[in-house]
C-alpha cells in the first residue's frame, strides 16, 4: 500500500467540511460530537454513508455498490447489482489485505485477533463489515462488506426501484397505520434491511421506535429513532452484551414500536413475549430461503431459546401478523409473497400464503 490508511471516527465523518462551504455538523461544543439535523417530513436526513472509512476499498465502493468482498491475497469482488465480479484492478496480498481487516475492526470499535478470528463491525453511515481471519478462514483474511443504499429511505422509493408495485405500497402504508407486527423474510442481499427501513419511514412522526441490532445498520428516516447494539466480549472476555439482553432492556425505554434487526438466536423468545404483551407495531427480519420454509427456521431459532413446536406456534401466530418475503431475480429485488401464521392440525407452526 502506498499510504497508510487511518480510520476516521464516525463522528467526525459526518461533518462537512467549513473550508468547502459547508454549514458544518458540529454545534460549536468541541468534543461533543454534536450534529445539526433540519428537519423534514421524515425528520432529520440519513447520516450520510461514509465510503472514506474503507480505506483503500473507497475507490471501489461507488454508489450502484452494495457488497464488497475480499478473499485474502485471491482479489476483491464486487456486487453492483449484476452479481459479483471480479476486479482487476485491486492487488493487495495477504499481509496488506489483514491489515485492513484489522484496522476496519479497530475503527468500528471491536477488535480481531487469533483469540476473536470473526468479527462484525459498524462503520459510518452504516457500512457492515465483517471479517474472519486464519486459521477460522482457510482461504486467507477474509473481509465482507454490505454497504447500505442512502437512496431508498421510503416505500416510494422502493416502488420506483421495481421492489414493490403501487398496490403493494399502499397496503403496506396502510399494515404501518394498523400497527401490525410484521416480519421480513428472504436470503442474504434481497433488501430485508432496506424494506423494514422503508417501513418504519412512515411510522407516524409522534411515535418512538427502539431498534435493536447485533450490529447497527438499520438507517430509518424518523425523527424519534434510538438504537442499541451488542458488544462483543473484550480481551479479558468480559462485557458482553448479547441481544436477548437488549431486547429486555429496550422494553424499559418506552418503545410505540420494538424492532428487532435480525433474528438469529434465543432472542426470538424475548421478542414474541414482548410482542405478545401490548407492544404492537413491532418488526424484524429473518433469514429464509422461501415463504415456506420460514416455520422451520423460527422453530429452530425457538428451541435454541428452550421452546417446543407448540410454544413457538402459540406465541408466533398471536405475536407476528404478517409475513414479507422478499426474493433477488437478475439483480431485482422485489416482494414476491405475504403470508400469515397459522397453527397446523398437530400443533406445529405453519404458514398461509395471501394475496
Amino acid at each position: 500500500m502506498d499510504e497508510p490508511f487511518v480510520a476516521v471516527p464516525v463522528l467526525q465523518a459526518a461533518r462537512t467540511d467549513p473550508e468547502a462551504g459547508g454549514d458544518g455538523a458540529d454545534d460549536g461544543e468541541q468534543g461533543h460530537g454534536r450534529h445539526r439535523f433540519v428537519e423534514g417530513e421524515h425528520g432529520p436526513p440519513l447520516v450520510p454513508v461514509d465510503r472514506g472509512a474503507l480505506g483503500p476499498l473507497a475507490p471501489f465502493a461507488t454508489d450502484e455498490v452494495s457488497d464488497l468482498l475480499v478473499n485474502g491475497a485471491a482479489g476483491l469482488w464486487v456486487d453492483a447489482g449484476r452479481g459479483l465480479r471480479r476486479d482487476s484492478e485491486w492487488e493487495l496480498g495477504e499481509r496488506e489485505v489483514r491489515d485492513l481487516a484489522v484496522r476496519l475492526v479497530a475503527s468500528g470499535g471491536r477488535h480481531v485477533d487469533e483469540a476473536h478470528p470473526c468479527v462484525d463491525v459498524r462503520l459510518g453511515g452504516g457500512i457492515r463489515v465483517h471479517v474472519a481471519l486464519p486459521p477460522i478462514s482457510t482461504t486467507g483474511t477474509l473481509i465482507s462488506v454490505r454497504i447500505p443504499r442512502g437512496d431508498h429511505a421510503d416505500l416510494a422509493s422502493l416502488r420506483r426501484a421495481g421492489m414493490i408495485d403501487a398496490a403493494q405500497e399502499r397496503e403496506l402504508v396502510a399494515v404501518v397505520r394498523r400497527r401490525e407486527n410484521v416480519l421480513i423474510t428472504g436470503a442474504a442481499g434481497v433488501g430485508k434491511t432496506t424494506l423494514l427501513a422503508a417501513l418504519l419511514s412512515s411510522a407516524p412522526s409522534h411515535e418512538r421506535i427502539v431498534v435493536v441490532e447485533d450490529v447497527a445498520e438499520l438507517r430509518v428516516r424518523h425523527q424519534h429513532v434510538v438504537g442499541l447494539e451488542a458488544r462483543q466480549a473484550n480481551v479479558e472476555g468480559a462485557g458482553h452484551v448479547g441481544l436477548d439482553s437488549l431486547v429486555r432492556e429496550a422494553l424499559r425505554m418506552r418503545p410505540d414500536r420494538l424492532i428487532l434487526g435480525e433474528c438469529r438466536g434465543a432472542e426470538l423468545r424475548e421478542l414474541l413475549t414482548a410482542l405478545n404483551t401490548g407492544h404492537d407495531g413491532g418488526a424484524g427480519t429473518l433469514h429464509a430461503n422461501s415463504l415456506a420454509d420460514v416455520p422451520a427456521r423460527i422453530e429452530a431459532l425457538g428451541a435454541l431459546a428452550g421452546m417446543d413446536d407448540r410454544a413457538v406456534a402459540r406465541q408466533t401466530v398471536s405475536a407476528i401478523g404478517l409475513v414479507l418475503h422478499l426474493e433477488r431475480s437478475d439483480g431485482v429485488r422485489r416482494l414476491a409473497q405475504v403470508g400469515r401464521f397459522a397453527t397446523a392440525g398437530d400443533g406445529r407452526l405453519a404458514i398461509v400464503a395471501v394475496g
